[in-house]
C-alpha cells in the first residue's frame, strides 16, 4: 500500500525516472535511428559486448525477452555484420554470439554516450548519492 501523504512526492519520482531515460537514451537513440535500429539492438549490442561467446539461452536469460522477442532484432544485427552467430567449438549445438569489429565500434560508440553521461553526474554529485544511486537502482533491478 502507498502512503498517501507521499503520493505526490512518488509521482515526482516516476516522472524523474521517465524524463531521466529519456536523457539517457536521446544521444544512443539518434545514433540508432540513422541506422535504422532501436533500443532494443542497443540492449542486445551492449550485453554480447559485455559477455562475448554468451549463447541465446543466456542472453535471453539475461534481457528476460523471448526467443521470439530476440530473432528479429538479432537477426537484423546478424545481417548488418554487426553480431557473429557461431557454433561453439566444444559444442556444435551451442551457438555463440559476439561483436563484430564493426558492431564493438558501435557499441562503443552508444555506450560511450552513455558512460560520459553517468561518469559527469557521478562527478558533480560526489560519491556518497552515487552510491545512494547505485543501491536503489540494485534493488530495482532485484525486483524488490
Amino acid at each position: 500500500m502507498v502512503d498517501q501523504n507521499r503520493e505526490d512526492e512518488l509521482r515526482g519520482a516516476i516522472e524523474l525516472m521517465y524524463f531521466g531515460y529519456r536523457a539517457f537514451t536521446e544521444g544512443p537513440d539518434r545514433i540508432l535511428d540513422k541506422r535504422g535500429l532501436n533500443r532494443m539492438h542497443h540492449r542486445i549490442l551492449y550485453f554480447i559486448g559485455r559477455s562475448p561467446g554468451a549463447s541465446v539461452s543466456d542472453l535471453l536469460e539475461t534481457l528476460k525477452i523471448s526467443k521470439q522477442a530476440l530473432h528479429s532484432p538479432m537477426r537484423q544485427l546478424i545481417a548488418m555484420n554487426l553480431v557473429s552467430n557461431d557454433k561453439a567449438e566444444h559444442d556444435g549445438r551451442i551457438r555463440q554470439l559476439r561483436l563484430t569489429a564493426s558492431g564493438r565500434r558501435l557499441e562503443a560508440q552508444l555506450t560511450g554516450t552513455q558512460m560520459k553521461q553517468l561518469a559527469s553526474l557521478f562527478s558533480s554529485s560526489g560519491r556518497s548519492t552515487e552510491k545512494s544511486w547505485r543501491e536503489i537502482m540494485q534493488k530495482m533491478a532485484d525486483n524488490e
